[in-house]
């Protein structure tokens, strides 16, 4: 496998020469700035080896470079051993991001590649000015791996559904309404919209392009009458095509760039977010239109949940309760003959038995022991460890229902935990109870809240270097923006009806990982006298690890707190659980 990666930077390279340029960047996403992307463009994945969602590759003329942050330093390190490439380590002093390793180590002259459709407006404007003084010119390309990657999968074009009208609460005709009186707001005449989850929200349409993201491939045109939905009219059966046509033209999904060239005039105005816009859809608008850019309209609309959008989240929630203590009561705690990936398709199978459910809202993440300490480890046939003696199980996983989807991780005990454990444990619970427990007042942003999560890890000379939070999206992806619990400054504030994990955690490599993470919801508290204040409401329904808590670490307050929560859970599931598996939810929620 090394020497075919190696032969394929060897054949990059001749490109490269040929093309009279002296790096190549690949960022490993789409058209449409995704996180998780369809088989085509998995490049990062093809030229180097490394599967994880995030990185950036450089190949130079005599350098092949793979840049991660800490969720994946030691998956990176194994998955590119023995090839060309070297790894690079973000969040570490010694490391600087690749535009500034570019920057700082390339000759001046020298002429700098990313395939066009991958480079986004925003991502364009910071590399030519952090190129501009050592004279370095960026360059937009052709995707060169067409020329390389002979068997490589083509553009999908999975059928689509359209979600029922009591599943979303407002139909498409109504959330195109809403867009437009944004739009108007801003003096804008047109909006394009890239972001595949946005265009789905708005549309109430899913596809399945993406594994485990319910998105099509596609753009959307609005304008103040008309609307163009750009990809493969294939996808739709005839009823539905006839349906969605009467809200949008369906046009291939290359014409946007011909329907941009020939419907925007001179004087219009387009509105488009720079952050999620390649700069080939760039190019195509024409000269004399006038851009207005920012965060797409859609992206706060759907991530403020709607009244019949957080029902569902709730029901989904509560479904996955029902499967989460079914199977925690059937494992036994000696590991019972699982692996790393018998024992997540056990938990899938549970989940499965719900009419609703409708698959897992990401891949799963199931880790013993050491593997526990990649925070985003994905297990193997290979790699797949026996759950067998004494040790840690991360155990990350997510269902689609019908109405909503989760996300959950519950690190488990199996034979007998040692101190260090049982206090790690403890120490990431306080955290997850001080950011679910905290009331702040509106306007407040998520960076803000985030050292509640951590401050515990921290005055014991420890942390962990994932986001505590991320937005979760309704029957869409798991990932979700504009929202962040996290310690970069992000100027987002939360809101009522946003949905985000908290998921504090701590990695010891080559000892045991910990997480625990629930998802809440923002909701409205108390108002007074200096002005509105919100709260969180728990979502998730499934006890924690009692064995591992060391109630002498806990207040009086935290004490109650994980007492309050595992009556509720108790009282919500005790009627929907199988009869088996009561005793263990009756003793996993008793008081501390």
């Amino acid at each position: 496998m090394m020497e075919q990666i190696d032969g394929r930077v060897d054949a990059l390279r001749g490109i490269l020469k040929r093309e009279g340029l002296d790096a190549w960047i690949i960022n490993g996403t789409d058209p449409h700035e995704s996180e998780y992307v369809c088989p085509r463009w998995r490049t990062r994945a093809w030229i180097s080896g490394f599967t994880g969602s995030a990185g950036t590759v450089v190949v130079t003329r005599d350098k092949a470079l793979l840049w991660v942050d800490s969720r994946y330093f030691i998956q990176g390190a194994k998955e590119i051993e023995g090839s060309c490439f070297s790894l690079m380590k973000l969040d570490t002093p010694a490391v600087v991001d690749p535009v500034t390793w570019l920057a700082e180590n390339m000759k001046p002259g020298s002429r700098v590649g990313i395939d066009a459709a991958t480079l986004t407006i925003s991502a364009g404007k910071k590399m030519e000015a952090a190129f501009s003084a050592g004279r370095i010119e960026l360059v937009g390309t052709a995707d060169f791996l067409d020329e390389l990657w002979n068997d490589r999968p083509p553009v999908p074009a999975s059928s689509v559904l359209q979600l029922d009208d009591s599943l979303v609460g407002y139909d498409r005709a109504i959330k195109f309404k809403f867009l437009r009186e944004k739009c108007h707001q801003v003096g804008c005449k047109y909006t394009l919209i890239s972001s595949l989850d946005d265009i789905a929200w708005v549309t109430n349409l899913r596809g399945d392009d993406v594994a485990y993201n319910p998105v099509f491939l596609a753009y959307l045109l609005v304008g103040e009458d008309r609307a163009w939905l750009f990809t493969s009219p294939s996808r739709f059966s005839g009823q539905l095509l006839e349906s969605v046509s009467q809200d949008m033209a369906v046009l291939p999904y290359e014409a946007v760039f011909e329907t941009l060239a020939s419907t925007l005039k001179r004087g219009d105005r387009l509105y488009i977010s720079p952050e999620r816009t390649n700069t080939r859809i760039a190019a195509a608008i024409p000269a004399g239109v006038e851009i207005v850019e920012g965060r797409d309209f859609t992206t706060d609309m759907k991530a403020a949940k709607n009244p019949v959008e957080l029902e569902g989240m709730r029901r989904a929630h509560l479904l996955d309760g029902v499967a989460l203590v079914n199977f925690l009561a059937r494992v036994p705690r000696d590991g019972g003959g699982y692996d790393e990936l018998t024992i997540a398709q056990e938990l899938a199978d549970q989940r499965a038995r719900s009419k609703e459910y409708l698959g897992p809202s990401f891949g799963p993440i199931a880790g013993f022991r050491e593997h526990g300490a990649m925070c985003h480890y994905s297990a193997t046939d290979e790699s797949s460890l026996k759950i067998e003696g004494d040790g840690l199980l991360v155990l990350d996983t997510g269902g689609m229902y019908e109405s909503g989807m989760t996300d959950v991780t519950r690190t488990l005990l199996f034979g007998t935990a040692t101190d260090e454990q049982r206090r790690d444990y403890t120490l990431v619970l306080k955290g997850n109870l001080a950011l679910a427990s905290q009331r702040f007042p509106e306007g407040t942003c998520g960076y803000q809240l985030d050292v509640l999560a951590r401050q515990f890890l921290w005055q014991t000379g420890m942390t962990f270097y994932h986001g505590t939070g991320h937005g979760i999206g309704f029957r869409l992806n798991v990932h979700e923006g504009p929202q962040r619990i996290g310690p970069n400054p992000l100027a987002v504030s939360l809101v009522p009806g946003m949905v985000v994990s908290d998921e504090p955690g701590v990695y010891k490599e080559g000892r045991h990982g910990i997480r625990i993470e629930n998802v809440v919801c923002v909701v409205p508290d108390a108002k007074t006298e200096f002005g509105q204040f919100l709260s969180f409401e728990t979502l998730t329904l499934c006890p924690f690890e009692r064995d591992l808590i060391v109630k002498e670490m806990l207040t009086e307050r935290e004490v109650a707190m994980v007492d309050g929560y595992h009556a509720w859970v108790y009282e919500e599931l005790k009627d929907l659980v199988d009869a088996e598996a009561l005793p263990w939810l009756e003793t996993a929620t008793r008081p501390l």
